[in-house]
């Protein structure tokens, strides 16, 4: 079920292999919906805040399982598209150590200190007792999460992209089913939430494993890879996949400090931008999507040496992501508010209002966060952490400066303007970054072609 992505036309290389993705990305997303939607009309504004003011908290933990798994995968993909196909099992003995050991150490980290950062985030009293309920459930799963998280990446490296769409709608489905049961049924209450993605996500992580060995051999495990695993090799994994973890905290660090601004407006606003971000994540995900299969095209093609596709086809991905953020922009606008009441009732008018002025400003700059999907995700597949970390710095900065100058002056709007500022201020070193990149790329291209005409002559 591989696929090289090192021949044939990039657009439609590129286009066919993010369309799963997106399906695939939606379906991820949509374990936040779920929990957002069940929590939000059967709990109650006030458990919806509950579950909302830990997004960040998910996004710092989560995020760093996501980075990861997503770094340790390029390797991988490297490694097929140079055609070290025994350099493709190792590779994936690596990760799953690797990803198991650091994904234990957040676990840990994860349940003792949940409490103590909700407490310094002002968390307001009346939602802290259930956002702690549920946040450290969530981090106490997290090994569980890396191993759903790694393989269906370590898939998706090697070309694969509707195999993780499937197994992500399976995991799905089961949370649909799971989840109203623990809520309305054992009325655990807002554990429930939590217990509910925990349960589908080891199944999932079950159904991806079984999916390795019987259909994408060159993932399995064999008994004899276990003898390459050393400090080096590992250490080649870590040099990529660090810094994109790395990146997603730092990032998460950000909208912490939005959060902190944020929470001293109330349950009203915390519910209203809670209810507002799942709708603009679903928007954002054929973004996303887009970005992630440029990692694995850009993997695959620097592999195999094949510098001149790598452009072409972000030339080519730009096109299509750019007119996929405009028209999903214009989307939001006019159609967002009607998507909030899914989550907490058309009757609460002020949620839905204050959510619609976060869709609104943001809209307004999908392009920009379209172009920087591309450019971060490419970079990372060529191997670079420096740039892409330091973007990361930049949104941490702009989301800290909007957090702690902006929020009490300007009150929700003030909040709002964070994500915008964030992704100008990380989209300007990526595109610098990418273009003095191409021009390396370009002498690369030269050389390789002097060297054929030596050979020739």
């Amino acid at each position: 079920m591989t696929k090289k992505l090192t021949e044939g036309n990039p657009a439609k290389l590129i286009l066919f292999f993010t369309l799963p993705l997106i399906g695939g990305n939606i379906f991820q997303q949509l374990y936040g919906f779920v929990d957002t939607l069940i929590v939000g009309r059967f709990l109650g504004v006030e458990a919806l805040a509950a579950v909302g003011c830990t997004g960040c908290i998910m996004f710092l933990t989560v995020g760093f399982v996501i980075g990861l798994s997503s770094g340790l995968s390029i390797f991988t993909g490297q490694r097929f598209g140079a055609k070290d196909y025994e350099g493709v099992h190792h590779s994936a003995v690596a990760c799953l150590v690797l990803g198991l050991l650091v994904g234990a150490v957040l676990a840990i980290a994860g349940y003792i200190f949940s409490r103590d950062i909700l407490i310094f985030m002002d968390t307001p009293p009346e939602i802290l007792e259930g956002a702690v309920d549920f946040i450290s459930i969530v981090c106490a799963g997290i090994p569980i999460t890396v191993v759903f998280m790694l393989e269906a990446n370590l898939i998706r490296a090697l070309g694969d992209s509707r195999g993780p769409t499937y197994i992500l709608a399976t995991a799905l489905c089961i949370n649909i089913i799971v989840e109203p049961i623990f809520l309305l049924v054992f009325k655990w209450g807002i554990p429930g939430a939590a217990y509910g993605i925990l349960v589908s996500q080891f199944i999932g992580g079950i159904i991806v494993v079984t999916y390795i060995y019987k259909r994408v051999p060159y993932l399995r495990i064999r008994r004899r890879d276990w003898q390459y695993l050393n400090w080096d090799f590992m250490k080649k994994h870590m040099v990529i996949a660090l810094p994109m973890a790395f990146q997603t905290s730092i990032i998460a660090l950000g909208t912490i400090i939005v959060q902190m601004a944020l929470n001293r407006l109330g349950p009203v606003a915390v519910a209203a931008f809670a209810a507002a971000q799942k709708v603009e994540t679903i928007a954002l995900m054929p973004m996303m999507s887009f970005g992630i299969a440029m990692a694995a095209y850009t993997a695959q093609n620097y592999g195999a040496n094949k510098y001149a596709r790598i452009k072409r086809g972000v030339n080519q991905c730009i096109i299509m992501s750019g007119a996929f953020s405009i028209a999903v922009g214009i989307f939001n606008v006019f159609f967002g508010s009607e998507f909030m009441e899914l989550f907490v009732g058309a009757e609460e008018q002020e949620v839905i209002e204050l959510g619609h002025v976060y869709l609104v400003t943001t809209s307004a700059c999908y392009l920009v966060l379209a172009l920087l999907f591309i450019y971060r995700n490419t970079l990372q597949g060529l191997g670079q952490s420096f740039v892409p970390t330091f973007a990361g710095i930049m949104e941490l900065v702009m989301r800290a400066i909007v957090g702690l100058c902006f929020v009490d002056t300007l009150g929700f709007w003030g909040a709002t303007i964070a994500s915008p500022a964030a992704w100008f201020g990380s989209c300007i070193p990526l595109a610098i970054a990418y273009y003095y990149t191409l021009r390396r790329m370009k002498k690369k291209i030269h050389q390789i072609k002097r060297e054929r005409e030596k050979e020739i002559f």
